[in-house]
């Protein structure tokens, strides 16, 4: 298995009483995407005080390297993932650390049975990231008003999500609405500055993985939301 590298803002922090200290919960988060994903999340972690989360939780985004990047279906996802916990290097504490796996669930559009069992797989030890049609639907919620302007004017055909021109359609949703291709640019790492926005939107929307097939889906938000509140004990 290559090497994987982490981001987190745990050592870069400007109190040496602080570096001297572990986490007491570390939040590692494994994505489908290896660039809209990372760039968010990278962002996020970056504003971890900024969120108010707590000093002793951490948030570690765990990228995937060379022929690891070929595990971007949700069940390969979630068996890199088991793997990763029980690699020393990586520091995984089953008693206090959670891993968050985050991927789309489009793929099993008509594939329900499936789904359930990747579910059923997946939630063993785990927290589960779910959108569906994908993580952009979760970008767009970012932007304020974009749920009753953007998403409900439109909702059979995000969750139909047709591809035109070699695009998803809520891709050129977010696209037209952006300005930004959100596979190619980097700034996309920005909207986590709309969090709260996010949060807010995305209760219109379900959060609930099991109903993802048939229904826009996002609980991206309400895991942060959850990583917020964590009082370290």
């Amino acid at each position: 298995m290559a090497p994987i590298r982490t981001y987190s803002d745990w050592n870069k922090r400007p109190s040496d009483d602080e570096v001297k200290k572990e986490p007491y919960r570390k939040y590692f988060f494994i994505c489908e995407g290896v660039n809209t994903e990372v760039w968010y999340f990278e962002k996020l972690i970056d504003m971890r005080k900024q969120l108010g989360i707590h000093p002793l939780i951490d948030i570690r985004l765990m990228e995937r390297t060379d022929e690891d990047r070929g595990y971007s279906n949700p069940k390969a996802l979630i068996e890199f993932a088991n793997a990763q916990k029980k690699i020393t290097e990586n520091k995984f504490d089953p008693k206090h650390d959670k891993m968050v796996i985050v991927f789309d669930a489009d793929i099993y559009k008509n594939k329900s049975d499936e789904y359930l069992e990747i579910l059923e797989k997946g939630r063993v030890d785990n927290i589960l990231g779910v959108t569906n049609p994908s993580f952009e639907l979760f970008l767009l919620l970012h932007y304020e008003g974009a749920y009753e302007e953007i998403i409900e004017p439109k909702l059979d055909e995000i969750l139909e999500n047709t591809k035109i021109k070699k695009r998803r359609y809520i891709t050129i949703l977010f696209t037209d609405k952006s300005g930004m291709n959100p596979k190619e640019n980097p700034h996309i790492g920005e909207l986590a500055n709309n969090i709260d926005i996010a949060i807010k939107q995305e209760k219109k929307l379900n959060q609930n993985p099991d109903l993802a097939i048939g229904n826009l889906t996002s609980n991206i938000g309400s895991i942060i939301e959850m990583i917020r509140n964590d009082e370290a004990n």
